[in-house]
């Protein structure tokens, strides 16, 4: 791996400088294309490789994992230069999920084996966290697991896995121990997708698409170097997962699919409101003035919140954002729909500013649901932040093993 400066050497001016030079010679938009997941645009492997090789991809991140140990001031710098040229890759120190949940909880092994291929782009993840009787409650999962020798044996049921029949790994939590309280029980593991003991079972979604799945395990087979820390340990892991996630998706959402264009001079919503003769009534021109304003604020509140999220932990300012964002693009779905009017009900390809409409008017339940549900957020923000009374958990201090489940 090569060695470059470090924050200890280098000045903003020569590292504005190096990242510029990179691009100049590397970056080429129509020689790198881009693949789609869940209407998520995903950059070329090859780029990222280029970009992870540079040390431009972690930055805050040691030398030993291909970052240069920059402070998140100068790391900003050279993200700044990245978004000016357009070219994706960097900051994945803030928003790679499966490589920053590794880097921080795994064993040396898995960490060799896995973090420079993530960081590339080149291993497809899922998560295994839901399960059909735990899913607000990530405590209450059921799915065991049992280490058998070098090996943990995996059985349980998974559900509202995304991409989960394209996954190489999935990150599961499992319970290892019934005999201590719920929340002390749980380990978490990179489960191999692609074996004969992994069923994935497609959802057909209420935008008509699949994306989600039920996952099925039996007699899994999971090796005890995926462990990350310790068994029983995998609460506190998870929580670190889940504000990577909560970051990300309070950043922003899927946008529409119909494939017409949409304005890249203006906000999207102005937009439309012009282009379908709305934008002269005042009252829709505040809603979308409160629209952009609650966006941008939610911009700035989740660089404040990224900035204050240091490797490796947790912070329950990530659920503003998430929280935030679902609002938001349930607004934005109402406008759409309020400033096409009737011309709202149509639907199909020969009506895509419709289609768009409806699409996202029930694409925005995802950002509600997914990562944790808005009423989870909202007990986040009471408990952690705001410092009101927790809710009463009558089976929180007692052994898993005698909690009561309805039937």
């Amino acid at each position: 791996m090569p060695q470059t400066n470090t924050a200890k050497t280098v000045t903003d001016e020569a590292l504005v400088a190096e990242a510029q030079a990179f691009l100049k010679a590397n970056w080429d938009p129509k020689k790198y294309g881009t693949t789609s997941h869940m209407g998520h645009v995903a950059p070329d492997p090859a780029w990222l490789a280029k970009v992870v090789e540079a040390r431009f991809a972690v930055l805050r991140w040691p030398e030993e994992w291909m970052g240069r140990g920059l402070s998140d001031r100068q790391a900003r710098l050279v993200e700044k230069e990245f978004r000016k040229a357009g070219a994706p890759g960097t900051g994945q120190d803030r928003s790679n999920l499966w490589a920053n949940t590794l880097l921080a909880g795994g064993t040396e092994a898995l960490k060799k084996k896995l973090v420079l291929p993530l960081l590339r782009g080149e291993v497809a993840m899922c998560l295994l966290y839901s399960e059909p009787g735990a899913g607000s409650d990530l405590a209450g999962i059921r799915t065991r697991a049992e280490l058998k020798g070098d090996h943990y044996v995996v059985n349980g049921q998974k559900v509202w896995t995304s991409g989960a029949a394209q996954a190489d790994y999935g990150m599961l939590i499992a319970r290892t121990d019934w005999d201590v309280p719920k929340h002390r029980g749980i380990s978490f593991l990179f489960c191999p997708m692609k074996q004969k003991g992994v069923e994935v079972r497609p959802l057909r979604q209420i935008t008509d698409e699949a994306h989600f799945n039920e996952v099925f395990l039996t007699d899994a087979i999971v090796p005890a170097e995926n462990l990350l820390r310790q068994p029983g340990d995998g609460w506190g892991v998870l929580q670190t997962a889940l504000a990577y996630e909560r970051s990300v998706m309070g950043d922003g959402a899927r946008g529409p699919r119909s494939g017409a264009a949409e304005s890249r001079d203006e906000e999207p919503l102005i937009a439309l409101a012009r282009e379908t003769g709305a934008l002269a009534d005042p009252t829709l021109r505040q809603d979308l003035a409160k629209a952009i304003a609650y966006k941008r604020l939610n911009a700035l509140n989740n660089a404040r919140a990224k900035a204050d999220l240091g490797q490796g932990t947790s912070s329950p300012i990530m659920s503003l954002g998430k929280l935030a964002m679902s609002r938001i693009l349930h607004e934005e779905a109402r406008l759409r729909t309020a400033i096409l009017g009737a011309a709202s009900l149509l639907e199909g390809p020969d009506h895509p500013r419709a289609e768009d409409a409806n699409f996202l008017s029930l694409n925005a339940y995802f950002t509600s649901i997914g990562g944790g549900t808005d009423q989870i957020q909202r007990n986040i923000i009471g408990e952690r932040v705001l410092g009101l009374p927790k809710e009463p958990e009558v089976d929180r201090d007692i052994p898993f093993r005698q909690v009561k489940i309805g039937g």
